[in-house]
Order: C-alpha cells, then structure tokens, then sequence
C-alpha cells in the first residue's frame, strides 16, 4: 500500500484538461476569481490610495472587514445551502446577483460615497462570492477520482489564485488609463463585472445535479437547515482528526499574515520610497501581489510531490517552520526587497498549507456534509485574518514600523505548529475510514 502511494502517477495538467467537466469547472473559477481580484483592488485603490480620501490604519482595518466579514456572515447559510440546493444552480445566481452589486459599488465611489453606504455594498459582493467559492470547492470530488484530488486541487486553487492576481494587476492598469480618483475609480471597480457575468455563463453549461449534492442529509425546512449549519460542519470536522489539525496550522497562518499585510500596506502608503524599478505606493502592492501569486504557483507545482515524499504531516510542519523563519529574516529589515521576497516564500508557504488542508476536507469529509466543513472553514479563516488586522490597528504606528509585531506574527506560525500536532495525535484515536493518505507523516522518504 505504501508503496502505492509513493509511486503514484502524476497526471499533470493536460491530463486534467483533458476532463471536459473539470475543464469547465476551472473555467468557472478563473472568470469568477479574475472578476474577485479586479474588484478586490479596484475597491482597495480606491479606499486606500485615492488622492481624494485619507487612509488610516482604522479605516484599512474596515476595509479589510468590509471584504473578509461577509464570509464569517455568510458562510453558515452557504454550507447548508450547497449541501441542499443543486450547486450548478447556486454558482450561476451567486455570479449574476453579485455583478449587479458590483455596479452599485462603482456608482457609490463615482459619487464620492464613503463608510456604510460603500461597505454595506461591498459587503453583499463579497458575502455573495462565498457561494461561488464554497460550491466550487465541494464540487470538485464530482468531476475528478479520489486519488489525484490532491493534484487537482491544486491545479485549481493555483490557478484561480494567479487569476485573481491578474485580476488585481488588470485594476492597477485600468485605474492608470482611467485615472486615481473616485470617477476612475468607479470605472475600474464596474469591470470586474466582466468576469462575474462570464462565470455564470460557464457553469450554467453543467447539466443539473452533476456537482451535486448526492445525497441531501438536511431537514426539510430551509430555515432549520440554515440554523445548524455551522453546528453540522462543526461536527463533521471534529470528527475528523486530519482536518481539525490542518484548520488549527491555517488559522495561525492566516492571523499572522493579517498582521503582515496591515504592515505592508501602511509601508507602501506612508514610509517607503521607490527603489530602482521597485515601486512604493498601489504599485509596490502590486509588486507584491505578482511576488504573493508566483509563490502560490510554485506551491501548485510542488505540494502534491512534497506530499508524497514527506507526508502530509512533515509537509504541514515544515511549511509552518519556514513561514516563522521567513517573518523574522525577510520581514524584520522591512525594506522593498525584503518585503518582496518575504511574500514569495510566506504565501509560497502558506498556500502549501491551504492545499493541504483543502484536500482533507475532500477527501474525508463526506459530500453530504462538505459544503457546511468548507464554509466553517471559510468563516474560521477570514475571522482570524480580521480580527488580527483590527487588533493590529490599534497598535501599528502610522508608517507601519513595528518589528514587535513582525515577531508576534512570527510567534503565531510556532503556536500554530504546536496546534497542529497536538490535534494530530488524535488521528491514532479516531477510526476514520475515508482515509486515503498518511496524514501521520510517517510516509518514507525516498
């Protein structure tokens, strides 16, 4: 058996391509996450780095509310729903109800709108996409065999994470044609429409019922169902040993990144100037985002290989540890350089981390309940990363030079290492049958 898995052959891309249904589905995601990325920035320039408002550390702290919140608000009502409704049907109204929201956004900045008529604006895009993103996770096992789910996660979470740095590169160069204020502003942020319209297009292709779900373990009213949501998904991931530990390792992450991009953002904004051809400002965001999405492909390349060498548990400790290390060599100078390269190898890192985690949640998580594990997972991840940007505000000097912070963010991925095996160990207590992989790590190397 072992040795099954240790020569398991990969399919590669093409093979995967060659799948018309997960073909379609990655279409689905690409078009929907360039549209998520397009919007993300548009409405970042425009808060952030509008030479017509001022952004303190307060008002990036509700920004990053406004766009992380909703998938705390909505995700209960998303895991219940997808384990309920035909999930086919659920990406294609998400799509097309939040395009109509992204033209509301853009018309608020047009009209100089600040505060809550903007952000509750936001806040339905946002807490809307949680369907798309949620249904097109619990959907994948419908389209691919078991055993190359790891590398078809990873194909697709890749490849949908470099669209939405496409995404936000295309609003860069939209808002340098069409200018930095709230009118070009407005006009960079409408685009993303663009590929929320082409999202639904794409998945309404699916004939019914082929994503799912199988089976319908819900009762029958839609109320009660939304009412217990987090409880089932709670349960379900409890029970599995692999998922709970790999949740515990990606929320230490995802708290000690909120605390490193609050930093960077107020660098970019306020202390740092251009070097060479490295930029300060909306540009060095960009910069770090294209040095944030090509770790995030590098991880897509390798993770599935680093898995099957080392397991899945060395794989996860290891990637926590490099993480921790990169925080206090690459974030502590806190120069445009270092800043880069610290998010190559960070989000290099941590998305090695989500993949993993990703992965268990399909593979031992049954498609009954996948929808609501996936959707407490999304509420789990985005309340850490907002509440570690909100605390952060509250402490980070206006320039953003904090090296305290740099090695509490540091400390978190150790706490998160610690979480991680402590909950591991459980694995030896629970008989879990739809194991698949060696999630103890004690696969041998070689």
């Amino acid at each position: 058996m072992t040795t099954l898995a240790v020569e398991k052959h990969h399919w590669g891309s093409r093979r995967f391509l060659g799948i018309p249904a997960y073909r379609r589905l990655l279409a689905t995601r690409l078009a929907s996450q360039w549209g998520d990325g397009l919007f993300q920035a548009g409405l970042a320039g425009a808060v952030l780095f509008n030479p017509e408002r001022q952004a303190d550390p307060a008002a990036i702290a509700a920004g990053f509310a406004v766009l992380l919140l909703p998938y705390s608000l909505i995700g209960p009502f998303t895991g219940a729903l997808l384990d309920r409704w035909d999930r086919k049907r659920v990406i294609v109204v998400a799509n097309l109800l939040r395009a109509a929201f992204v033209l509301l956004t853009a018309l608020a900045v047009g009209a100089g709108l600040s505060g809550l008529p903007l952000y509750v604006s936001a806040l339905v895009v946002m807490g809307i996409g949680r369907f798309v993103g949620s249904g097109l996770s619990a959907s994948l096992p419908h389209v691919v065999d078991e055993d190359h789910l790891v590398e078809a996660n990873a194909l697709a979470t890749t490849a949908g994470a470099v669209m939405a740095v496409i995404g936000a590169a295309s609003a860069i160069g939209f808002r340098t044609l069409l200018g930095a204020g709230d009118g070009g502003s407005a006009w960079t942020t409408s685009i993303a429409v663009v590929g929320l319209l082409l999202s639904a297009f794409i998945a309404s292709r699916f004939k019914a019922g082929v994503l799912g779900p199988d089976e319908v373990d819900e009762p029958n009213h839609a109320i009660t169902a939304v009412a217990r949501g987090l409880v089932d998904g709670a349960r379900a991931t409890w029970r599995t040993p692999s998922v709970t530990a790999g949740l515990a390792a990606l929320l230490a992450h995802r708290a000690a990144f909120g605390i490193s991009l609050m930093i960077t953002l107020l660098l970019m904004r306020y202390s740092l100037e251009d070097v060479g051809i490295l930029k300060a400002g909306i540009g060095g965001l960009g910069e770090v985002a294209v040095a944030g999405g090509a770790g995030v492909l590098l991880a897509g390349v390798l993770t599935d290989r680093i898995v099957d060498r080392f397991g899945t548990k060395r794989t996860i400790c290891g990637a926590l540890l490099l993480t921790a290390a990169a925080q206090v060599g690459l974030g502590l100078p806190m120069t445009l350089p270092t800043i880069l390269l610290a998010s190559f190898v960070i989000i290099f890192a941590g998305q090695i981390v989500k993949l993993c985690v990703d992965t268990a949640v399909q593979q031992d998580v049954g498609d009954e309940v996948r929808g609501r594990v996936f959707a407490l997972y999304d509420t789990l991840f985005n309340i850490a990363q907002v509440t570690a940007v909100s605390i952060t505000a509250m402490v980070v000097p206006l320039n953003g030079r904090s090296h305290a912070l740099i090695l509490v963010a540091a400390s978190l991925y150790l706490v998160g290492l610690g979480a991680y095996l402590f909950l591991s160990a459980r694995e030896r207590q629970v008989q879990h049958p739809g194991l698949v992989r060696e999630d103890d790590g004690s696969h041998p190397i070689g």
